[in-house]
């Protein structure tokens, strides 16, 4: 018996953008930098974010707090929604 299982890829598009050599940034950085604000707007879910970024989820989560994001993407309603349904 075989057992078909769909795999879902996410297709990328891929910017150039032109960065002033004095804001002194790698690639790997502006990746975190650009996936760790769609992940804070939450536009993007954190899988999304970490593969955009180029990184395992568990790696994304270290690096969130030195770009000032929280793990916890919630906003306030959700978290007081959360809070009367404890």
């Amino acid at each position: 018996m075989y057992i078909c299982k769909k795999i879902k890829v996410n297709k990328m598009q891929t910017f150039e953008v032109k960065i002033p050599e004095t804001l002194n940034i790698d690639k790997m950085q502006f990746a975190m930098f650009v996936a760790s604000g769609f992940y804070k707007q939450g536009k993007l879910s954190l899988g999304q974010a970490a593969e955009m970024a180029g990184l395992s989820k568990r790696t994304f989560m270290e690096l969130l707090s030195a770009y000032d994001v929280s793990v916890f993407n919630y906003d306030v309603s959700e978290l007081k929604n959360d809070v009367v349904n404890a």
